[in-house]
């Protein structure tokens, strides 16, 4: 909390960017920061509140410290964000879809009014709510909006105009979406071939229309057998404008691996 409060700012080098997609790759690019830039960092961060000393010791790239940050870093996603990444998860992939499915109906128009009322495009600008006044001019650079479980109220920036323009911006959550598992009486209603069939022919997203035709039935029979699925904790549902969009959710992906395997010939088990 004290590199990263609940302030206006928190050092941009905690959030790097780049092609590492482990966590002890992206570890290894915070440590990797040049001091300098840690350094300038740490200024802008001690010019909101005073910082302890260690934070010197940091800036100035005492080996100690830096493994004590790693070390941090490895413990806090352990014990905190680990237990809960199928949710996030669910959240991401269930916002992913949407804006794919904005920019298949209406391009890259489409896709920014989509993020509406969080944000607002109004050519050529992309408009939010911000804690401080602030003008991120990309001069032909492409922005990069990444989605964020956690992340609150209104999007964020990198703070440094040289970084790479990323917008980092808070997915819709439900309180009443969350991802659980089913219980004995949602379990007893899932069984069948037709709800099977409604949960695969789910697949990468679909709106209620697509599902009914994908899995041959009207779309009041998809639209009950999705809400039984959403019930049970094996889809997420989302309003895409005057329609809703369905996803799975880890555990109903879960569920269809496990049926798939359980399905498997006779003659394979033996392998």
């Amino acid at each position: 909390m004290t590199l990263a409060p609940h302030a206006p700012y928190f050092p941009d080098f905690l959030t790097p960017l780049g092609p590492a997609d482990t966590l002890e790759g992206e570890i290894e690019s915070v440590l990797a920061t040049p001091r300098a830039r840690i350094r300038a960092e740490l200024e802008l961060l001690g010019a909101q509140r005073p910082l302890p000393t260690w934070t010197h010791r940091l800036a100035d790239g005492d080996i100690r410290v830096f493994e004590g940050l790693g070390h941090t870093l490895r413990s806090y996603h352990d014990s905190v964000l680990q237990p809960e990444w199928p949710s996030v998860r669910a959240h991401i992939e269930a916002d992913r879809a949407k804006r794919m499915r904005a920019f298949a109906d209406g391009g890259v128009e489409g896709l920014l009014r989509s993020y509406s009322p969080l944000l607002r495009w109004n050519p050529p600008f992309l408009e939010t709510h911000y804690p401080v006044t602030q003008e991120l001019v990309l001069g032909g650079r492409g922005l990069l909006l990444l989605p964020s479980y956690f992340c609150c109220r209104s999007p964020v920036t990198l703070v440094d105009p040289e970084l790479p323009p990323v917008l980092v911006y808070p997915v819709a959550r439900d309180v009443h979406d969350r991802v659980l598992g089913p219980g004995d009486k949602s379990l007893a209603t899932l069984i069948g071939k037709t709800r099977a069939a409604i949960l695969r022919s789910i697949g990468d997203g679909c709106t209620t229309t697509e599902l009914s035709r994908r899995a041959g039935t009207s779309i009041a029979s998809a639209s009950q057998h999705a809400a039984v699925l959403r019930e049970a904790g094996l889809i997420s549902t989302q309003r895409h404008g005057s329609s809703v969009l369905h996803n799975l959710t880890p555990l109903g992906w879960d569920l269809l691996i496990k049926a798939r395997h359980r399905i498997r010939p006779a003659r394979d088990l033996g392998r």
